[in-house]
């Protein structure tokens, strides 16, 4: 019985502890110690039991293992029924917080990261797409807009070329180095007309009303996320009905060194993982891209509407 098996796997408290940081959050063995502060021999058993009962499901990235609860299913189902006793349960908030602060102390590596890098920042991105010219990529995909916005838009670059089919563009990043880098390039005229706004925020939780935009781009700024699928599930969020959502990341590599040299926090994405995300939000993929680049690097991008 499929309720049995499911009911037998929680039956401890560590595992309930473990479901309840996981139902939110994707984190690795090592985040899920310092979480709950248990040996790392223990969260492993207990990640093995749930996992092997359906309860959870894992990504493999590089090195590292990140898991999270299962959504689909039969075990899927059965968790959206406990959804509420699990969300709930006051013994087991604690724990939770504790997470959102690990997920928060990524987002503060990620900032401080490309802080200190600003100034570089333009020459890094574009050794690393070795000539090619996503602007011209993006603008190809665009149609004439009210309004859009660049997800991760660093410097500026990309947000000024959104300008010329954008009535209104809005440029977001978490690193306060990188906007004053933009607000250098756009200028205080441009800013003051109304016409570009340049906002700070984490991708994860955009600082945008639901559907203000009518077009998003979020260009290699996906796998500098802590938490990627809800990047994509903002994005969803923030544009009108039949809005066009441009995303462009690598492909999955086993490029190690990127991790320190970019700051990536993930070594790209399966286009099936992407995909699957894209469809689950609500979008409807309407285009896909396999771009192969010098350094061995594939670019891959996906053209979504919302429907």
């Amino acid at each position: 019985m499929r309720i049995l098996h499911f009911s037998k796997a929680l039956s401890d408290e560590t595992r309930l502890r473990l479901l309840r940081v996981l139902y939110d959050f994707e984190l690795s063995v090592g985040e899920l110690v310092e979480v709950l502060q248990l040996k790392q021999s223990r969260i492993s058993r207990h990640l093995k039991i749930l996992s092997e009962a359906g309860l959870l499901v894992s990504r493999r990235d590089g090195q590292w293992v990140y898991y999270r609860a299962t959504e689909s299913g039969a075990a899927g189902e059965y968790l959206s029924l406990l959804d509420e006793f699990i969300t709930g349960e006051a013994a087991l908030q604690e724990d939770a917080d504790a997470a959102a602060q690990c997920v928060a102390a990524r987002r503060q590596e990620t900032a401080e990261f490309f802080g200190a890098i600003a100034e570089d920042w333009s020459q890094l991105r574009q050794k690393t797409l070795g000539g090619l010219r996503v602007e011209e990529l993006v603008l190809s995909r665009m149609e004439s807009v009210r309004c859009a916005v660049d997800l991760g838009c660093g410097t500026g670059e990309l947000l000024a070329s959104l300008a010329h089919k954008a009535a209104r563009v809005i440029g977001v990043d978490n690193s306060p180095e990188m906007l004053a880098e933009a607000h250098r390039l756009f200028g205080e005229h441009a800013e003051a007309s109304g016409r570009v706004s340049l906002r700070i925020g984490d991708l994860e939780h955009l600082p945008l009303a639901d559907g203000e935009v009518d077009f998003a781009v979020m260009c290699l700024s996906l796998h500098h996320l802590a938490a990627p699928r809800e990047g994509i599930s903002e994005a969803f969020r923030v544009l009108s009905h039949s809005g066009r959502f441009v995303l462009l990341d690598f492909e999955k590599h086993e490029e190690e060194s990127m991790r320190t040299e970019s700051g990536d926090r993930w070594l790209g994405f399966a286009p099936e993982v992407v995909q699957a995300w894209l469809k689950g939000i609500g979008f409807e993929i309407a285009h896909e891209d396999r771009l192969p680049l010098p350094s061995g690097l594939v670019l891959r991008v996906f053209e979504a509407l919302k429907r």
